[in-house]
């Protein structure tokens, strides 16, 4: 591409691309060419007055400032835009009868232990107690014996353990499990409650002036892998949690939907959930 010298508003995107034209990298001229022409071609469209425009740099400058070891504020932009569910919509394409993929989020922990099937991963016994089960599968109905499960949640007010340290045990309501023979898994929990993504910041106040609330509906976390098999990271979800259709981070998928069926006794309410997951083959 040759050059462009000069800047007008109507060449603006292509001034700025044909600057970038001895780039290094083809991947990151690419990426820088996509991103402009969508950007120059936005401010066409929105017109922003030179207060509107310093207003978005307060507010991602704010945005970094929120940012700290523990918390990433452009990540929960990311979610609360969609664009993490997108990405990983890409990146997670899966062939005919797999089970769909969902967000990470910010609470996984790689070491949690390793327990028999059937353990209880409450370790504090508080909230409803929920009995978990299913199959790990292949798309072609064969169970996945030896599956690695690795499961966590929130507890019934909404909090995960490493959000309350001190208050909530370690490693509380987190566990691996391995499938047996049969592909099967299980394991007692709590019933999990809808919670608030982090509201407290820049994105927080977004979200405000857009008249969107912060919460994500209940449910449970899953990462499966299995040799021979994609991992598969995702949840299952309450249908009749109060959030359910407007998740703050896009998260949910109709696919990933598990009824928490409840029985009602003298001693209180338990719930059953069952939900089996098909495993991608390895590309």
């Amino acid at each position: 591409m040759t050059e462009q010298g000069y800047f007008t508003e109507s060449s603006s995107a292509d001034v700025v691309v044909s600057r970038n034209a001895a780039a290094k990298d083809a991947r990151l001229a690419q990426v820088m060419e996509v991103i402009t022409r969508h950007l120059h071609a936005a401010v066409k469209e929105i017109e922003p007055s030179t207060e509107e425009w310093l207003a978005a740099i307060r507010f991602l400058t704010a945005t970094g400032h929120t940012c700290t070891d523990w918390r990433q504020e452009f990540i929960l932009l990311s979610d609360v835009l969609g664009v993490s569910m997108l990405v990983d919509a890409i990146n997670n394409r899966k062939p005919s009868g797999a089970s769909e993929s969902t967000v990470l989020g910010p609470f996984h922990v790689a070491d949690a232990p390793e327990l028999p099937l059937g353990s209880d991963i409450c370790l504090d016994q508080k909230g409803d107690p929920m009995t978990v089960r299913g199959r790990i599968l292949g798309t072609g109905g064969a169970p996945i014996a030896g599956a690695k499960v690795d499961v966590w949640q929130a507890n019934d007010e909404g909090f995960y353990d490493v959000q309350q340290k001190g208050i909530q045990p370690d490693f509380n309501l987190r566990g691996v499990f391995r499938t047996n023979a049969a592909g099967e898994y299980w394991f007692r929990g709590v019933k999990p409650k809808f919670y608030p993504i982090p509201d407290d910041g820049p994105v927080g106040r977004l979200l405000n002036a857009l008249g969107r609330h912060p919460y994500r509906p209940a449910h449970l976390h899953y990462i499966i892998s299995a040799p021979g098999y994609e991992p598969l990271v995702t949840h299952i979800f309450d249908p009749d949690d109060p959030y359910i259709n407007s998740d703050a981070v896009f998260g949910v998928k109709a696919s990933l939907m598990a009824k928490f069926q409840p029985t009602v006794t003298e001693a209180g309410t338990t719930y059953a959930v069952e939900h089996d997951f098909v495993l991608a083959p390895a590309k």
